[in-house]
């Protein structure tokens, strides 16, 4: 079994959800559906999916409008969106939370009796917390997680034992992926267990020669005591915008980069920019990467929020191309 994060899907991972994972891809050879208007495509960048009693949940950040808070769409079966309509859509609003701009790369968790949302506002982390995965999210004292540098692009994982890590990435000479233990309640880091992880040293990495490398949007799995840490590297502007990973057998490293990187990449899917997603795992059956790419071979956004399945064969994760598709408001 893959584990994923926090209850990442819910409570509810069962027979039935399992299903419904099945039913929302097309079959093996079988080419995804491009036949429907472009104007339904969801331009959500940074996307994460969280699964919850039946229902998916979908976060990201809001292309075009990024200083407003988090709209949030609902699904039963990955197939057809709707925008939720309380609070005109959000499900965190700006004043309620920490943040006056830059609401960047939500990601929701479930923890006891609460849901979690970790995010980007201002180039610095925040939690907030709601009584269901919808929001409203809140904070009762409005601030940030305290750091000594600017960072974003939180993920939070929860082991086996209990132990709470935050992945996320510092802005010091580059975007680079750093990870610490978090405190029982979510306050703070354990700054004693910080550690590095990722920084773009490889040529696929850096295809343009800048001198701010990029790696970020880290989203990490758990295989047979083995941890998986997915990430994107470029500039998101970068047409060369992909996905990597590496492992390690401690949440806190050190990591190997998977030799056969980047695994998600414009030449596998004719899409550029694609990167800086999540996973949404259930017990049996296909893993899936919730993830953006560029609006077009011409113009980077509105970005456009897809999903591909990943498989794990011969001791390495790779996609599946027939499965990709974009998701797309309706019915």
């Amino acid at each position: 079994m893959i584990r994923c994060l926090l209850g990442r899907s819910g409570s509810g991972k069962n027979v039935l959800s399992r299903m419904l994972f099945l039913l929302s891809f097309p079959a093996a050879g079988q080419a995804p559906q491009a036949n429907l208007s472009d104007s339904s495509v969801i331009r959500l960048a940074d996307p994460a999916i969280f699964y919850h009693s039946g229902t998916y949940y979908l976060y990201g950040t809001v292309e075009g409008n990024s200083n407003g808070g988090f709209w949030v769409y609902t699904s039963q079966r990955l197939r057809h969106w709707k925008r939720d309509t309380g609070k005109e859509g959000y499900a965190l609003n700006k004043g309620e939370a920490f943040g006056t701009a830059g609401f960047w790369a939500p990601q929701v968790f479930r923890s006891g009796p609460r849901f979690y949302m970790a995010y980007t506002a201002n180039e610095q982390i925040a939690l907030a917390e709601a009584d269901r995965p919808e929001g409203p999210f809140l904070q009762k004292t409005i601030a940030p997680l305290q750091a000594p540098v600017k960072q974003i692009d939180p993920f939070v994982f929860q082991d086996d034992d209990g132990k709470k890590y935050l992945y996320h990435v510092r802005l010091q000479e580059g975007n680079s992926i750093y990870v610490a233990e978090l405190e029982d309640d979510l306050s703070a880091i354990k700054p004693e267990t910080l550690r590095s992880c990722i920084r773009a040293t490889e040529p696929w990495e850096n295809t343009q020669s800048v001198p701010w490398p990029v790696a970020e949007g880290p989203s990490v799995l758990k295989r047979k005591g083995i941890y998986y840490l997915f990430y994107s590297a470029n500039d998101f502007r970068n047409p060369d915008y992909a996905v990597g990973y590496a492992t390690s057998n401690s949440p806190l490293g050190p990591w190997t980069k998977y030799a056969g990187n980047p695994v998600l990449h414009r030449r596998h899917l004719g899409e550029n920019g694609t990167g800086h997603g999540d996973f949404i795992a259930g017990k049996k059956g296909p893993l899936l990467y919730v993830f953006h790419t560029h609006d077009s071979g011409q113009k980077v956004g509105p970005r456009k929020t897809a999903i591909i399945r990943f498989r794990f064969r011969n001791g390495a994760f790779r996609i599946q191309e027939k499965t990709f598709r974009f998701l797309r408001s309706g019915r």
